[in-house]
């Protein structure tokens, strides 16, 4: 195995009205505003792991796989190591496609990550640890 899933770092939910969305999941569930990076995207501190909240109109979906689902548009989880020449050599032997690397942002901070996708096209986000 070229790499263990250590935890989850992250969901982002597509919803219709981020006001609502937030008064939810801040009112009812107790996540705390952390960052908003764009006005249709809210990312929530929820313990250790993030929500994010993805404004409806900005989703991916294409009815293709691969676009990110109606409601959810990804999920993230924390791999350790993050050896990109292996993990891409692990995947291909498995018939998945390894996307691009990139650093992107998640809950314990900026670091590298993948896109892929499970069979049925739900994309799944390969994340490494945070750059230091």
């Amino acid at each position: 195995m070229a790499f263990t899933i250590k935890r989850l770092d992250h969901v982002v939910v597509n919803v219709s009205n981020l006001d609502r969305a937030l008064a939810f999941y801040c009112g009812v569930l107790g996540c705390t505003e952390e960052r908003r990076p764009m006005d249709t995207l809210v990312q929530l501190r929820a313990g250790t792991s993030m929500i994010d909240l993805m404004r409806k109109d900005e989703m991916r979906y294409d009815g293709a796989p691969g676009g990110g689902a109606p409601n959810m548009d990804h999920f993230a989880v924390v791999i350790d190591p993050f050896d990109e020449s292996a993990l891409r050599r692990h995947l291909e032997s498995h018939g998945v496609k390894p996307g691009e690397v990139f650093t992107r942002y998640g809950a314990e901070g900026n670091g590298p990550s993948m896109y892929i996708h499970d069979p049925d096209g739900n994309m799944v986000e390969l994340k490494g640890p945070p750059d230091r």
